[in-house]
């Protein structure tokens, strides 16, 4: 029976993830399985990976063929590096304390590219942030001095409205305190006499 480890789809329409099992090549992509060893969700920035070494190695050991999907996720996780390691002790190139020193080391160098690359991601999210806050703020500055500026138009417009009725009111008044005046010369006037 031809052993594959492939990709299981699941997920919506646009939004799927996918179960990493080992199948036999005949069965349908989504179809029976023989074992779930791990998920992968493309979905997120960077893709979420979960799997299990251990079986990987196992299978992979059995003579389980990878798809290349399957091969670049075994790859990026460091399972083929784990195998290549493995057949390294097999052979007698160096011993199993060595091989684990290596993986080890090896993993926390891809361990360290993710987290920064992770980083990196948080750290553009967060100038973007701000620059988007500084144009806002730009933008309503401008907004705010341009309310400001029109309503001392507003306000400059009513102050000249006013004065003319003011001046009027007043040319009102001048002219009854000529009559008030002239009044009192009459009457004046009529007490003299």
């Amino acid at each position: 029976m031809p052993v594959k480890i492939r990709l299981a789809r699941h997920g919506r329409k646009r939004y799927a993830y996918y179960h990493i099992v080992v199948a036999d090549s005949r069965a349908p992509r989504d179809g029976r399985y023989i074992e779930r060893i791990g998920s992968y969700n493309p979905n997120t920035n960077p893709a979420t990976i979960n799997l299990d070494l251990d079986k990987s190695l196992e299978w992979l050991s059995k003579g389980a063929q990878p798809t290349d999907t399957a091969r670049a996720i075994l790859s990026y996780k460091g399972v083929l590096m784990k195998k290549h390691l493995m057949e390294g002790v097999k052979k007698g190139a160096f011993d199993e304390a060595e091989a684990e020193r290596r993986f080890q080391k090896w993993s926390e160098e891809k361990e360290a590219k993710i987290q920064a690359k992770i980083d990196g991601l948080a750290s553009d999210k967060a100038t973007t942030v701000k620059e988007r806050l500084e144009q806002e703020a730009k933008i309503n500055a401008e907004r705010a001095e341009a309310i400001a500026k029109k309503a001392s138009e507003l306000a400059a417009e009513a102050k000249a409205e006013e004065a003319p009725e003011v001046s009027d009111e007043a040319a009102g008044e001048e002219p009854a305190a000529d009559e008030s005046a002239a009044e009192e010369n009459a009457s004046e006037e009529k007490q003299a006499e």
